[in-house]
């Protein structure tokens, strides 16, 4: 009987991983429909993954061009929801872009898993979780005043 590795040792084995490619249009779903915009990767790259790579959410790091580095979430799958027949590989720079960046290279590391792709009933509990992952970035607790700090931590 062959032995399977868990999920983890197949991700880790391959992270961090680097990859470049040019950031092309996608299905214009992440700006239109779901407020984040995304960058796609041609097929060639998505051909290229490891094969035993785990389809789900990554988080890491990214540039355009040659512009600064900033955080940034892929998901590498079928996206569920949508029912897509090809494996695509959808990067979300944590950063305002003054235009956008198609045509250039994209250079993406990823640095770690964050969970498995899933699916949803409907297009708004999609934008629901995406807002609500979004939102912890406003909670009180990061409001907290100087005064408030004990032991100067």
């Amino acid at each position: 009987m062959p032995r399977h590795e868990p999920i983890s040792d197949c991700i880790m084995r391959h992270l961090p991983y680097f990859y470049p490619g040019q950031a092309m249009r996608g299905f214009g779903r992440g700006s239109k429909q779901l407020g984040m915009p995304t960058a796609n990767f041609p097929e060639q790259v998505i051909d290229n993954l490891p094969a035993d790579i785990s389809t789900g959410i990554y988080y890491g790091w990214a540039s355009a061009g040659s512009g600064d580095v900033h955080k940034m979430v892929v998901g590498i799958g079928w996206n569920p929801y949508y029912k897509n027949t090809k494996k695509s590989m959808e990067t979300h720079i944590m950063h305002t872009f003054k235009e956008d960046f198609y045509g250039e290279i994209l250079n993406v590391a990823i640095v770690d898993y964050l969970r498995p792709e899933k699916n949803y009933d409907s297009l708004e509990s999609l934008i629901s979780a995406i807002q609500e992952h979004l939102k912890i970035k406003e909670d009180n607790f990061f409001q907290v005043s100087k005064s408030k700090i004990m032991n100067g931590h």
